[in-house]
């Protein structure tokens, strides 16, 4: 998978990029390693006169074959952003991976169904 970070009115940083880097590791782990996945990663910061709020924001849109997933997160801390657009992409992809499944069961069982119906024994 290959990984792309875009800093918008953030400054970059080698701490920044290995947090990135070290959270997303585990969905690595999930989708596998394929090197025609691309995973697009937006840190940015919403506002530059704020004091209080959500002023972080943390996107990460997943491409690949049979997978287009998003997911978007806004937190007071830049960390705590990035942690939540993990776990919510972590999240979709667990959610997308059970519907897989269920859509194969679904099919098996018609086929045996299908089966019985034509030879009964």
């Amino acid at each position: 998978m290959k990984i792309n970070i875009k800093y918008t009115s953030v400054s970059s940083s080698d701490a920044i990029t290995d947090y990135v880097n070290k959270r997303l590791a585990k969905i690595v782990k999930i989708i596998g390693n394929d090197p025609s996945i691309i995973c697009d990663v937006e840190l940015a910061k919403t506002t530059g006169h704020q004091n209080k709020g959500d002023i972080f924001r943390a996107e990460v849109h997943i491409v690949g074959p049979g997978k287009n997933l998003y997911a978007s997160s806004e937190k007071i801390d830049l960390y705590t952003a990035i942690d939540d657009v993990r776990d919510e992409i972590r999240r979709e992809l667990k959610s997308k991976k059970d519907k897989d499944v269920s859509a194969i069961r679904r099919g098996g069982a018609r086929v045996k169904a299908m089966v019985k119906g034509l030879w009964p024994f």
